[in-house]
């Protein structure tokens, strides 16, 4: 007699929650990872200290006053220790006294108050609401821009590093994990190929995220026995389980909590080690790109940053702000406003469907609830041409990146360098200092 398969248990709704938690656990339901706080509670609470409700003294106990965090209202402090915690929150805004650390010398020149109120009316546009006329001539001049500047010129650069090799035999390991090994090795493949593994070099990683490329990028140090080498990672947050921390010689890799934005690479010690410095980084979001390319343009003489290759992605997380070529798209005939039409419009490149986030969790709630989900806007085009045209959104935009570089002394292009199936995000920007002319 076959065995009975239980029934499938049917997914939450959002809103849903499950049986209370066991009594050693915080009573606070996480919402955004559907699950209860794991912490202990307090003694006589159901609840942590970070997750306390707000509470009012009592005549018995009259400093048990708690009242929502004025930094971060989803956890609570006591009332009489507000002053301490405000001094130690993690989400105050730091002022660091770390030499290499200077508020936003990277985020580009201040909007001033009315620039900056009219980005952040432009942010709130919806395509679908855009008339007919500012839609299509934004597209036109995309496609333009395209056309003149990119179309045919970017070469396919697809390589493989060997230190790669046995990791990437494993067959148990699944299309998500093979395909950012995949990545990795085609960027070491890259490194290899035009002689950037070389001794006295240090190899910044910027939004090094937790270091599969840096530890991949360590081992082949290593095994070249580079030992002047290092690898730098870059990242402003603090991650648990980082790949480089199983590398074993960890004296290869330096970690560097820093947000981009506020780097200064000439004050940075370790980069003092070394003769010479390699940027990298694999998918490096939106603005950051930006703050990267800001952060190693401003000290490229001190700090002797020959070398440039970092894999492109999120360009809806761009910011006119941060963009390192506005002159260059206003030249082109790219307001403000059409810049943050151009950041909507780069989804349509990866985005599947062609259903906004925003749109799809709607419409999931609507037929969770059993309600007529609300009738999607008529598209203007197909989604073929969606895709072509948010495709043609990016690369306009990593043409400007490319005339910025070249303005500042670099040789600088976009390369294929992996397929497309690995990832729509392929695309790398490659960019190599020019050699100074003999007099």
């Amino acid at each position: 007699m076959a065995e009975a398969i239980p029934a499938k248990k049917p997914k939450m709704s959002p809103d849903e929650k499950p049986a209370q938690p066991v009594a050693a656990n915080c009573a606070h339901w996480v919402q955004r990872k559907k699950r209860y706080c794991k912490m202990e509670p307090n003694k006589g609470s159901l609840f942590c200290g970070a997750h306390e409700p707000p509470s009012e003294a009592t005549a018995e106990n009259a400093e048990a006053e708690r009242i929502p965090c004025p930094l971060d209202p989803k956890h609570t402090v006591f009332k009489r220790k507000l002053a301490k915690h405000l001094t130690i929150c993690n989400a105050r805004d730091q002022i660091s006294n770390l030499p290499y650390i200077h508020k936003n010398i990277n985020a580009g020149e201040e909007l001033d108050s009315d620039n900056l109120q009219e980005i952040c009316e432009y942010e709130k546009l919806k395509l679908h609401e855009l008339e007919d006329e500012e839609f299509y001539r934004v597209i036109d001049k995309v496609k333009q821009l395209y056309d003149t500047h990119i179309d045919g010129n970017i070469e396919q650069l697809q390589l493989q590093h060997s230190s790669l090799e046995e990791p990437l035999s494993h067959s148990e390991y699944g299309p998500e994990t093979r395909k950012h090994l995949v990545q990795t090795s085609a960027l070491l493949g890259i490194l290899e190929q035009d002689q950037q593994l070389v001794d006295n070099t240090s190899f910044i990683e910027f939004g090094a995220g937790k270091g599969q490329l840096a530890f991949y990028l360590a081992t082949a140090l290593d095994t070249k026995q580079l030992g002047e080498s290092q690898v730098v990672l870059v990242d402003r947050l603090s991650l648990r389980h980082k790949k480089d921390n199983k590398l074993t010689n960890k004296q290869l890799v330096q970690r560097i909590r820093a947000d981009i934005a506020d780097l200064k690479m000439s004050e940075l010690p370790e980069l003092q080690r070394t003769q010479r410095n390699v940027a990298l980084s694999k998918h490096l979001c939106g603005a950051a790109t930006d703050l990267t390319l800001r952060c190693v343009l401003a000290d490229k003489e001190k700090c002797n940053t020959d070398y440039i290759l970092i894999a492109l992605c999120c360009h809806h997380r761009c910011s006119w702000r941060s963009y390192v070529d506005k002159k260059w798209l206003q030249t082109a005939g790219i307001t403000p406003r059409d810049f943050v039409i151009i950041t909507k419009m780069v989804s349509w490149a990866v985005c599947g469907t062609g259903i906004s986030r925003e749109r799809r969790k709607a419409m999931a709630e609507a037929a969770t609830h059993e309600e007529p989900p609300q009738q999607e806007p008529t598209q203007r085009l197909s989604r073929e041409q969606r895709e072509l045209i948010g495709y043609q959104c990016k690369r306009v935009l990593d043409y400007g990146r490319l005339e910025h570089l070249r303005a500042n002394g670099y040789q600088a292009s976009l390369k294929f360098y992996v397929s497309r199936d690995v990832t729509l995000e392929n695309v790398i920007l490659l960019a190599k200092r020019d050699s100074p002319k003999v007099q």
